[in-house]
């Protein structure tokens, strides 16, 4: 996680806002039954705290919030999480965790599996001593996470917007013969020259038969005349990340890859359409899913219509096939099918959209239609 400036004002704002965040967090914890959550997954640490070291733990209780990290962020800590307590440790993390909690007594406290090495909870264990009930619950954090408060919102709008701008102005930058490493390098100066603090991933420039794969990495493969181009690229911006995914063809398109275009459009404006809160993530899959089967593309979209974002760029709810996931307003996910066949190309259109009671909301802003250079 990397760090940003903040002013005082907004260091307030966000004392406040972790605030309202302890609080849900414990309205989820006496649902579950547990005294405590130690949460150990540095994102959902970044939420509930914020604090964006890279080593740390963040205990939480009925009443009180204890981060413990080493003494390489005592001063960041202090800076970053003001009302949060703080212990500096030495040595091991999670020991150093299951000695305060041996010590202070905690009979049951909620960690999640998934987030632990097996050598890290034998020693969180070890250290914790046979007082401490351990209750394994996955997802108490992220399922918080998933409904984006207003800070976060405003957030998300920014990185989307800025992640738009970079777009249109690499879509400008391909010509024949420059290879797709220089574009992702292009892509990624061009963001931190707007003020992000990294790239939400690694960025996906893909030309000719390899933009079929729908997670190519670049190369030095340069781009030839002829051929669909597939860009797909994300921005950090105060800790928040944007996604979005857009096809060009250099030259003039053959008919049939005009048709594949409009299809993997349609599909998108289809699951838009179903959007908002209350429908399944199920429902909004499918409803992209049918436009291409009716389309006979069916066979070539091979990956789920979408995925939750926020300070991580895959987030819950996770928008795919049968999924039960009921969306809800401030859930902020991606609609981005595609079509991917062997030999020839890939065409996929991703962007960002809120879910409100009313429908979506599209964040990018990015053209749509399809572009011949």
């Amino acid at each position: 996680m990397t760090r940003e400036g903040t002013s005082v004002s907004s260091l307030y704002f966000m004392q406040t806002t972790t605030s309202a965040r302890l609080k849900r967090l414990r309205y989820s914890l006496e649902a579950h039954g547990v005294g405590a959550l130690l949460e150990t997954h540095l994102p959902n640490i970044y939420y509930l705290s914020g604090f964006s070291g890279d080593s740390g733990a963040l205990l939480v209780d009925s009443s009180s919030a204890t981060l413990f990290t080493d003494g390489r962020f005592t001063i960041q800590a202090k800076q970053e999480c003001p009302g949060i307590r703080t212990r500096i440790h030495r040595g091991s993390l999670l020991e150093a965790v299951g000695e305060h909690l041996r010590k202070k007594g905690r009979n049951r406290v909620a960690v999640s599996p998934s987030r632990l090495t097996l050598a890290g909870w034998k020693a969180l264990k070890k250290a914790a001593g046979s007082s401490v009930k351990w209750a394994g619950v996955d997802g108490i954090a992220e399922r918080l996470r998933a409904v984006k408060d207003p800070f976060e919102i405003q957030c998300l709008r920014e990185s989307a917007r800025l992640g738009s701008e970079v777009m249109e102005e690499t879509i400008r930058q391909i010509r024949p013969g420059v290879t797709e490493l220089e574009i992702a390098a292009e892509i990624g100066y061009r963001m931190r020259r707007k003020g992000a603090s990294g790239e939400s991933f690694e960025a996906i420039v893909a030309a000719g038969p390899r933009s079929a794969l729908p997670h190519a990495r670049p190369t030095e493969r340069r781009i030839g005349k002829n051929e669909l181009v597939v860009l797909d690229l994300g921005a950090i911006l105060r800790h928040y990340c944007s996604d979005l995914t857009r096809t060009v063809y250099f030259g003039r398109a053959p008919v049939r890859v005009k048709q594949w275009y409009q299809a993997v459009l349609d599909a998108q404006l289809a699951a838009r359409n179903v959007l908002r809160a209350g429908v399944s993530a199920g429902t909004v899959d499918a409803a992209a899913r049918n436009v291409l089967q009716h389309k006979g593309l069916g066979r070539y979209f091979v990956h789920s219509t979408g995925h939750g974002l926020g300070i991580e760029i895959h987030e819950d709810p996770r928008v795919a096939r049968g999924q039960k996931w009921s969306l809800e307003a401030g859930n902020v996910i991606t609609l981005e099918p595609g079509v991917y066949m062997e030999g020839v190309g890939g065409i996929r259109i991703e962007d960002e959209a809120l879910v409100t009671p009313r429908g979506a909301e599209i964040l990018t802003s990015a053209p749509r239609e399809f572009i011949e250079i």
